[in-house]
Protein backbone atom coordinates (compact mmCIF):
# COMPACT_ATOMS: atom_id res chain seq x y z
CA UNK A 1 0.00 0.00 0.00
CA UNK A 2 2.67 2.33 1.13
CA UNK A 3 5.66 1.99 -0.54
CA UNK A 4 8.46 3.43 2.26
CA UNK A 5 11.38 3.29 0.46
CA UNK A 6 9.88 6.47 -1.23
CA UNK A 7 9.15 8.08 1.72
CA UNK A 8 12.64 7.47 2.83
CA UNK A 9 14.17 8.82 -0.39
CA UNK A 10 11.69 11.97 0.27
CA UNK A 11 12.12 12.61 3.79
CA UNK A 12 16.35 12.21 2.50
CA UNK A 13 15.67 14.65 -0.44
CA UNK A 14 13.78 17.54 1.17
CA UNK A 15 15.04 17.12 4.67
CA UNK A 16 13.17 15.88 7.87
CA UNK A 17 11.42 19.21 8.68
CA UNK A 18 10.66 20.35 5.09
CA UNK A 19 8.93 16.44 4.67
CA UNK A 20 6.62 17.23 7.25
CA UNK A 21 6.23 20.43 5.53
CA UNK A 22 5.51 18.36 2.60
CA UNK A 23 2.86 15.65 3.85
CA UNK A 24 0.95 18.50 5.29
CA UNK A 25 0.55 19.98 2.55
CA UNK A 26 -0.38 16.77 0.60
CA UNK A 27 -2.90 16.02 2.72
CA UNK A 28 -4.39 18.98 2.98
CA UNK A 29 -5.00 19.17 -1.07
CA UNK A 30 -5.88 15.44 -1.54
CA UNK A 31 -8.32 15.70 1.19
CA UNK A 32 -10.05 18.13 -0.30
CA UNK A 33 -10.14 16.35 -3.67
CA UNK A 34 -11.59 13.41 -1.87
CA UNK A 35 -13.76 15.91 0.06
CA UNK A 36 -15.03 17.06 -3.70
CA UNK A 37 -15.77 13.50 -4.67
CA UNK A 38 -17.92 12.89 -1.56
CA UNK A 39 -20.30 16.01 -1.29
CA UNK A 40 -20.21 16.93 -5.24
CA UNK A 41 -18.32 14.52 -7.84
CA UNK A 42 -18.24 16.46 -11.35
CA UNK A 43 -17.68 13.75 -14.01
CA UNK A 44 -16.13 16.80 -15.74
CA UNK A 45 -13.36 16.74 -13.66
CA UNK A 46 -12.76 13.08 -13.11
CA UNK A 47 -9.18 13.29 -15.72
CA UNK A 48 -7.64 16.16 -14.16
CA UNK A 49 -8.53 14.92 -10.54
CA UNK A 50 -6.92 11.53 -11.49
CA UNK A 51 -3.94 13.07 -12.66
CA UNK A 52 -3.47 15.14 -9.67
CA UNK A 53 -3.94 12.42 -7.61
CA UNK A 54 -1.82 10.00 -9.22
CA UNK A 55 1.05 12.48 -8.87
CA UNK A 56 0.78 13.16 -5.44
CA UNK A 57 0.16 9.48 -4.20
CA UNK A 58 3.14 8.57 -5.85
CA UNK A 59 5.24 11.03 -4.88
CA UNK A 60 4.67 10.34 -1.36
CA UNK A 61 4.82 6.71 -1.92
CA UNK A 62 1.15 5.94 -1.92
CA UNK A 63 1.27 3.23 -4.02
CA UNK A 64 -2.01 1.56 -4.41
CA UNK A 65 -3.46 5.20 -4.42
CA UNK A 66 -1.49 5.84 -7.11
CA UNK A 67 -1.90 2.99 -9.57
CA UNK A 68 -5.37 3.25 -9.10
CA UNK A 69 -5.87 6.98 -10.04
CA UNK A 70 -3.71 6.00 -13.12
CA UNK A 71 -6.20 3.92 -14.21
CA UNK A 72 -9.02 6.04 -14.02
CA UNK A 73 -6.96 8.69 -15.18
CA UNK A 74 -6.99 6.87 -18.29
CA UNK A 75 -10.61 5.61 -18.12
CA UNK A 76 -11.60 9.41 -18.29
CA UNK A 77 -9.01 9.84 -20.88
CA UNK A 78 -11.28 7.67 -22.93
CA UNK A 79 -14.37 8.88 -22.27
CA UNK A 80 -15.11 6.17 -19.43
CA UNK A 81 -15.28 8.68 -16.64
CA UNK A 82 -18.57 7.70 -15.14
CA UNK A 83 -16.83 3.98 -15.03
CA UNK A 84 -14.19 5.29 -12.71
CA UNK A 85 -14.94 3.79 -9.04
CA UNK A 86 -14.46 6.55 -7.25
CA UNK A 87 -16.14 5.38 -3.64
CA UNK A 88 -12.78 2.64 -3.69
CA UNK A 89 -10.25 5.39 -4.42
CA UNK A 90 -11.64 7.22 -1.57
CA UNK A 91 -11.48 3.94 0.73
CA UNK A 92 -8.08 2.86 -0.42
CA UNK A 93 -6.85 6.98 0.17
CA UNK A 94 -8.39 6.69 3.55
CA UNK A 95 -6.89 3.37 4.37
CA UNK A 96 -2.87 4.44 3.20
CA UNK A 97 -3.46 7.79 4.88
CA UNK A 98 -4.16 5.92 8.12
CA UNK A 99 -1.29 3.27 7.25
CA UNK A 100 0.86 6.24 6.36
CA UNK A 101 0.48 8.35 9.42
CA UNK A 102 0.61 4.98 11.50
CA UNK A 103 4.00 4.07 9.72
CA UNK A 104 5.77 7.49 10.14
CA UNK A 105 4.96 7.29 14.15
CA UNK A 106 6.85 4.34 14.28
CA UNK A 107 9.80 5.25 12.13
CA UNK A 108 13.19 6.82 13.35
CA UNK A 109 12.77 11.01 11.66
Amino acid sequence: MINWERVTTLRDEVGADSFMEVVALFLDEVDEVVSRFRETPDPGNVERDMHFLKGSALNLGFEALGEMCQNGERMAAEGRAHEVDIPSIVIVYEESRETFLDGLDQRPA
